[in-house]
């Protein structure tokens, strides 16, 4: 075991530590606002919770392999173990961009103008929430069943061969056209919603700069970056980040694919790209968002002054 793969191995550890700690930051943040503070929830927050908890699984079940296999653990996982975590991995994946995708409609939805023809489907956004999430997970759960029969472990550790490697996983070879269109369909599907979320967030940023046109006479007085800017900044930042990591991401995987002779160190990259963005999304959610402001305010006031929370 090199020293470098021990180095690269608490790196993945701060990785998980930080990426769990931040989601669970932001989803506890979310639920005492629900449990103490409902009237100061908005529809769009019920998809943050649901998309840092996605974020969590994605962690776990993309790093943790990653992890045992940098401290020298080489038979961490055997053939069940594999089909379980390569199937999570790619089912939480999915529904991580599909959630992404449907908070950037939300969210454009909800500031459309009132003459503009999506204005309509406003009174219905909270009810679709729950059935789209639960649509996601059943679609991704069915697509992805296909990975199961495919994985095995990697008994000799000889990365040899077209396929899909996963730390101690690999696919079968893609030789066959159903192999190749189910690729196909895999890729369509997230075409569609990456597709759908950049253009929700340009009509946003569209909306919002237009807006800011009309006010910047209200705001030229004023010292602070109007609210118009901050949220355009946070969309732009959002979807460039979840746009760069995704294609970056499946750019490693589609080269790891097409060489014969595999390289670990790449698969290790994929890893860490396909995870930086549940890593850093809940720094997105909580900018600008007085409901965590709050909340961590009175987590620190709790642990500092107890007696003064509880006295009457």
């Amino acid at each position: 075991m090199f020293p470098s793969a021990v180095y690269f191995g608490f790196f993945l550890i701060s990785q998980v530590c930080f990426g769990v700690l931040s989601n669970s930051s932001v989803f506890m943040a979310l639920m005492h606002t629900l449990l103490s503070q409902l009237h100061l929830m908005r529809p769009i927050d019920f998809i943050m919770v649901h998309l840092t908890v996605v974020n969590n699984l994605t962690i776990i079940v993309t790093l943790i392999p990653y992890i045992m296999i940098s401290f020298g653990i080489r038979h961490f996982l055997d053939d069940t173990g594999c089909k379980v975590i390569l199937y999570a991995y790619r089912v939480t994946r999915g529904v991580s961009i599909c959630t992404t995708s449907l908070m950037s409609t939300f969210q454009a939805i909800t500031i459309s103008s009132v003459n503009s023809k999506w204005a309509r489907l406003k009174p219905k956004l909270s009810a679709m929430i729950m059935p789209s999430l639960l649509i996601f997970w059943i679609n991704n759960l069915l697509i992805y069943i296909n990975v199961i029969p495919h994985v095995r472990a990697i008994g000799n550790f000889s990365l040899v061969g077209p396929g899909y490697f996963h730390a101690y996983c690999q696919t079968g070879q893609m030789k066959t056209m159903d192999s190749w269109l189910y690729i196909i369909v895999i890729l369509a599907q997230d075409l569609v919603f990456l597709t759908l979320m950049l253009c929700t967030s340009l009509y946003m940023v569209s909306l919002l700069y237009r807006h800011h046109r009309i006010a910047k006479y209200v705001h030229r007085c004023s010292s602070q970056t109007p609210a118009e800017i901050r949220a355009t900044q946070n969309i732009v930042l959002v979807v460039c980040c979840f746009a760069f990591f995704y294609c970056s991401n499946n750019f490693f995987t589609f080269y790891s694919l097409s060489i014969h002779e595999k390289i670990p160190a790449l698969e290790a990259i994929s890893a860490v790209l396909s995870s930086c963005f549940p890593i850093i999304s809940p720094f997105f959610l909580m900018r600008n968002n007085k409901l965590f402001s709050k909340y961590f305010c009175f987590t620190v006031m709790r642990f500092i002054c107890p007696h003064t929370l509880f006295s009457g």
